[in-house]
């Protein structure tokens, strides 16, 4: 008799401890999610500032050459939260054809209000572009003006205070228009032309599952 008790006397106990955690876990978990919504994160803005065109080339049959050194600014315009960049990988694409290889941006945290300045080199060298690609690009290029987009992908975390949150993917797209005839508002240096552009990009930020 007293060995039932003293089992029920345990039990009991073990629900008593079973149910405060829970019911902690549950007030945690609320303070957080209002924590969360009062402070709900903007967005960062994304500018490319400037491109520095060094190669751009097409040659027979359909091969296309375009190096470059971009300038892309970001600013936390957040007062109370963080941004970690745990990933982020910059490529230049024509008409949603990729032209260079991703430049992976070194992990970066950005503090409040933070201004954070990169300045990747892009790559792509004797790039099989699609045969009507290579029209296309041909007309543009006598035309004289040339749109590609400068992008960037890759994995964020918000953080507010201690607490960090889950990974966010965020898709960044500048578009940017390269002339070869004209007026233009390319600087030359040395063998390159660098253009100012102060371009603003479109972002777009999901929660990963």
């Amino acid at each position: 008799m007293a060995d039932d008790c003293g089992r029920h006397d345990k039990q009991q106990l073990a629900k008593r401890v079973a149910v405060a955690i829970f019911g902690f876990l549950i007030v945690f978990a609320i303070v957080v999610f209002l924590v969360w919504a009062i402070l709900h994160p903007t967005q960062p803005h994304f500018i490319l500032q400037d491109v520095t065109i060094y190669a751009f080339n097409l040659t027979a049959p359909n091969y296309l050459t375009s190096n470059m050194q971009i300038t892309l600014v970001s600013r936390n315009p957040n007062e109370r939260i963080g941004i970690y960049y745990h990933k982020l990988d910059v490529l230049a694409s024509y008409r949603n054809q990729q032209i260079t290889l991703p430049t992976l941006i070194p992990r970066t945290y950005q503090g409040h209000q933070d201004v954070t300045v990169w300045s990747p080199l892009l790559y792509g060298n004797a790039v099989p572009v699609a045969p009507f690609l290579e029209v296309g690009l041909n007309q543009d290029m006598n035309a004289g003006m040339v749109l590609l987009n400068v992008k960037a992908f890759g994995q964020l975390k918000w953080k507010v205070g201690t607490w960090i949150s889950g990974r966010y993917q965020i898709n960044i797209n500048c578009p940017v228009y390269i002339t070869f005839t004209g007026p233009t508002k390319a600087i030359q240096v040395g063998v390159a032309m660098k253009y100012q552009l102060v371009q603003s990009c479109s972002v777009d930020i999901s929660l990963l599952n």
